[in-house]
């Protein structure tokens, strides 16, 4: 009789934006492609949500346009409490190029603009690959 591996604990994804509206979009993606597969929480204060923050995040999305705080900060203080830069993707409606200037390679996962349709597209296949794997 084959033994079956346990399922593998869900994967924690961290949104922090000051939209409610994106936050809500994001919570109805992951809840359909992914189920209970991910654990997400969404943030609109970049305060509140440092105080969240540690190794135990498999996945942060940070705005980069926020008031109070914004996401190069909350980038920087996310891995100063043990996120890792690989685990940290930005978000923003700059044009990607633009993106790849602020945070040059290595510097985070990637960075995505949040209306083009192919930067979407691309996105989905780096979730996949983080939330798929075991």
């Amino acid at each position: 009789m084959p033994s079956s591996a346990p399922p593998a604990p869900p994967k924690r994804v961290v949104l922090v934006d000051d939209s409610p509206a994106y936050a809500a979009s994001w919570r109805a993606i992951f809840a359909e492609r992914y189920g209970d597969r991910v654990v997400f929480e969404a943030y609109q204060d970049p305060v509140a949500a440092l105080e969240k923050l540690g190794p135990g995040v498999d996945l942060l999305l940070v705005d980069l346009e926020m008031p109070v705080l914004d996401g190069r900060s909350v980038a920087r203080f996310a891995k100063e409490r043990g996120v890792s830069e690989k685990k940290i993707v930005i978000v923003s409606g700059h044009d990607a190029d633009e993106l790849h200037l602020l945070f040059p390679q290595g510097a985070c996962l990637a960075v995505i603009n949040k209306t083009e349709a192919q930067q979407q597209s691309a996105f989905l296949m780096i979730l996949d690959s983080i939330v798929l794997r075991h």
